[in-house]
């Protein structure tokens, strides 16, 4: 999955033309292999047999309601008195026959292809991804209509599903707003079938309603862009970049006269106005959240030391948003790599191979090595670094 390349697949044009602004519905846009490799009803029964998956992680909606657990599922004590819910495959095919739809939040975490596809997303758009999977199977509406907090990318894995959207009645609307936008129009602007392959893209505050109503069942994946980046996160990162100045570790001169607070406020002004004009703010900022990305981190065992010198080991940046300057420390040039809340220093001959470890997926140890110069013992060495950061997760075996 790490070949999907869905940033090409909505447009040359769609970071400046339709990113926050408006929906975008590419039809056909990935193949059925790609679809094949992505996930399937097939991955969706595996993943709710293997895994303890519970409210709110495994959800059935009805009617904009969620189901009591009770109506599908049934509580199971360990010999160690914990409690968990088994899901009980009869009843769950039960409600989701009566029109009820099946919601799996946070499947980037427990699917690699998925997590693939959310980290290729998370680099291009720099922002979080979280993946959550929809099935259903008749025209009931799970969730009615409604709008999220975040900008949305959609993808038809099987079957087919209405979508209607009705645009905004509030601009960029926030989970937690000051006001709640007034209710969509009757007439929607926009009403599509999405088909295996269909890919649609939507901001965040516009009403939509779905159903499954083409008599197929229905499998897709929404890809949530969230938080999104605004003016208060903008404030909230600048306010701590601000405390290497004392005027904004100083107590407030709350008891002072009127001439003191003024002029404690005219500071702030200043040097807040000067910050906001530094033309290298948004990248900054935009820098700083991307390495504080924890991303999806796994462990690198049975290795608890250093990563063996062997060829055919693969490696992975276990973060979407891992980002790499060329930065001088002490006259010596060298290559830093940031992600993951951590940040490493390497020779500049080192490039090349972080170069090639941003491209998600897995990649052969002997590789990395052959694009930066050096040997597989070097290589190694390097990414026993990146390992210990959290930044990155080896496995073993040929490719």
């Amino acid at each position: 999955m790490s070949e999907l390349r869905i940033a090409g697949r909505l447009g040359r044009d769609f970071l400046a033309q339709a990113l926050h602004r408006d929906y975008r519905h590419v039809s056909g846009a990935l193949t059925p292999r790609e679809l094949g490799a992505l996930c399937s009803f097939d991955v969706l029964n595996d993943l709710v047999a293997r895994h303890r998956l519970e409210p709110p992680r495994l959800r059935l909606a009805h009617d904009g309601e969620m189901l009591p657990l009770h109506r599908y599922a049934a509580a199971v004590t360990t010999r160690r008195s914990t409690v968990w819910q088994r899901v009980h495959p009869a009843e769950l095919h039960e409600r989701l026959a009566e029109g009820a739809s099946l919601v799996v939040d946070q499947v980037d975490h427990l699917h690699e292809p998925i997590g693939d596809l959310a980290a290729e997303l998370e680099g291009w758009l720099r922002s979080s991804v979280q993946v959550n999977l929809y099935a259903s199977w008749t025209a009931t509406e799970g969730f009615g209509t409604h709008w999220d907090d975040h900008d949305v990318v959609v993808v038809q894995v099987e079957g087919a599903k209405r979508w209607r959207l009705f645009g905004p009645t509030r601009r960029v609307p926030l989970h937690r707003d000051v006001a709640d936008p007034e209710p969509p129009p009757d007439v929607p602007v926009a009403e599509l079938v999405m088909e295996p392959g269909d890919v649609l893209y939507l901001p965040r505050g516009w009403w939509h309603a779905v159903t499954a109503d083409q008599g197929r069942s229905s499998l897709h994946l929404t890809c949530g862009i969230t938080p999104p980046h605004t003016g208060n996160r903008l404030l909230a990162w600048l306010a701590d970049e601000l405390l290497a100045s004392d005027t904004f570790r100083r107590d407030l001169p709350l008891h002072a006269d009127s001439t003191a607070r003024e002029g404690f406020l005219e500071t702030v002004g200043k040097e807040v106005a000067a910050a906001m004009a530094d033309p290298t703010l948004l990248d900054r900022y935009a820098a700083a959240q991307d390495a504080a990305d924890l991303g999806r981190m796994r462990p690198s065992l049975p290795y608890l030391n250093a990563v063996p010198a062997e060829p055919d080991t693969l490696v992975r940046l276990t973060s979407g948003r891992a980002r790499i300057t060329d930065v001088a420390v002490d006259g010596e040039d060298l290559v830093r790599i940031r992600a993951a809340g951590q940040e490493i220093d390497a020779a500049a001959s080192a490039a090349p191979l972080f170069r090639r470890l941003l491209h998600v997926g897995w990649h052969r140890l002997d590789d990395l090595a052959a694009d930066a110069g050096v040997t597989v013992a070097d290589a190694a060495a390097v990414v026993t670094e990146l390992v210990r950061a959290q930044m990155a997760s080896i496995r073993r075996g040929a490719a």
